[in-house]
């Protein structure tokens, strides 16, 4: 198993049909010990119980950095140790240019621009005292292509930001054998996206995808598995597009 006894940390992973949830059952199936993250404690026990024995959900609002540091030292109390983080904690908005008013741009960047950086700043203390880990950041094809389908303008901007700050990261942290790298997820069938995809806007999308379908919350799942373990060994600052095809650059 890939994650035999790393203790791995995601954020915004209770959602039922998220890449967040995907990636627990996925990093639990490599004998992961992992720490489920969400805004409602309930919720995140209730995501990591579904898991097994020896994972813990905890309470985080990912823009307030003392629960952000509340949610590690908890993790550190419990488990001992933190090997992998995943920010993945994420909203979208699906505005035009000029419906973006002050409350959108701070909701969106706060929780995935802001999130990845307090959250980052939590756990990196121990990884430096370990002398190793694998930080994974969420960012999307929308920041490659300037725009999405259902995230407005203000969403392409924070996940630009997400991939400048992983990068500024990696290139800090490397000599704490610390990798920091990001995956950029195409149009992924989510409970954020499931709701607005009719069987006929289905189509219609995946007749711009290579491969011809739409992405599942596992297509990332597993790229973010391969970031995690030591398959990636000497990899960090680097971008891995999830996406069909739907971007080839």
């Amino acid at each position: 198993m890939l994650l035999e006894k790393k203790v791995c940390v995601i954020t915004g992973a209770a959602s039922a049909r998220g890449i967040g949830k995907a990636t627990a059952r996925m990093f639990a199936a490599h004998g992961a010990h992992v720490v489920i993250l969400d805004l409602d404690a309930g919720q995140a026990e209730t995501a990591a119980a579904e898991l097994g024995a020896g994972h813990l959900g905890i309470a985080c609002n990912v823009t307030d950095r003392a629960a952000c540091q509340k949610a590690a030292d908890t993790t550190l109390e419990r488990l001992g140790s933190i090997d992998v983080l995943v920010n993945n904690a994420g909203i979208t908005q699906p505005l035009k240019l000029m419906e973006v008013g002050p409350e959108n741009y701070d909701a969106v960047t706060d929780v995935n621009l802001r999130g990845t950086l307090y959250m980052s700043q939590a756990v990196v203390p121990q990884m430096r005292a370990q002398g190793s880990g694998s930080i994974v950041c969420m960012s999307s094809v929308s920041a490659q292509r300037g725009g999405g389908i259902f995230g407005g303008p203000h969403y392409s901007a924070a996940k630009a930001g997400v991939l400048g700050l992983q990068k500024a990261m990696a290139r800090e942290l490397g000599a704490d054998n610390i990798r920091v790298n990001s995956v950029t997820p195409g149009l992924i069938q989510t409970d954020i996206t499931g709701g607005k995809l009719t069987p006929e806007l289905k189509v219609e999308i995946a007749k711009g995808i290579p491969l011809g379908r739409l992405g599942v919350a596992d297509d990332i799942a597993n790229a973010c598995l391969f970031l995690a373990s030591d398959l990636s060994a000497y990899i960090t600052g680097a971008v891995i597009d999830v996406n069909g095809g739907m971007l080839i650059h």
